[in-house]
């Protein structure tokens, strides 16, 4: 473990929504990470759709958040399942963050965790997000699976992760995470 020079990750909402379960599942990974790493969370609201007419340049919206990708060692995206796969906002951050030139997501390590009202947490959204991210080049975590189901009874009403079990998952999830960060890249 190395505290002092931890892990950067960077933590991407699939939702837009004030009020987001899958936000609150991020500020509840910041909370439970292990010391070695540290999160910081990115706002996907100010991306503008992917447009390939606006590549040259790059909008400087797209710039920041491919820098914060480029920087980061692992990526931790919570997706919400939107008619049964991944939100519009995510994939629209993706397409822009598998572009060229040097394309961020490409050989870095991802970890997906989702949180829905519905009884399946968010299980086809992330098997969508994992044929996605793996296409773009990204090495995604394949177990252990965060999938929050009934978020509206895990989370109170400011937007903390009262489930236990949710919270063993979690802390599950970011120590493997951690391993397989320090296990695919380089020293």
């Amino acid at each position: 473990m190395n505290i002092s020079n931890p892990l950067r990750v960077v933590g991407i909402s699939g939702s837009l929504r004030q009020g987001s379960y899958n936000t609150a599942l991020l500020r509840a990974a910041a909370e439970l990470m292990p010391p070695e790493m540290t999160l910081e969370i990115v706002n996907l609201a100010p991306l503008p759709m992917f447009n390939q007419d606006l590549e040259k340049p790059l909008p400087e919206a797209v710039v920041e958040f491919r820098s914060y990708l480029a920087q980061a060692d692992g990526i931790l995206i919570a997706t919400p399942e939107y008619n049964s796969s991944v939100s519009g906002a995510l994939k629209n951050a993706i397409d822009w963050a598998s572009r060229q030139p040097k394309p961020p997501l490409s050989g870095k390590p991802v970890a997906i965790m989702g949180a829905s009202t519905g009884n399946f947490g968010t299980v086809r959204a992330q098997v969508h997000l994992r044929q996605i991210l793996t296409h773009v080049g990204a090495l995604p975590l394949g177990k252990p699976e965060v999938l929050v189901a009934r978020a509206d009874q895990a989370f109170d009403a400011e937007g903390n992760l009262l489930d236990e079990a949710a919270r063993g998952f979690l802390r599950d999830l970011l120590v493997a995470f951690t391993r397989w960060i320090r296990q695919v890249s380089p020293a």
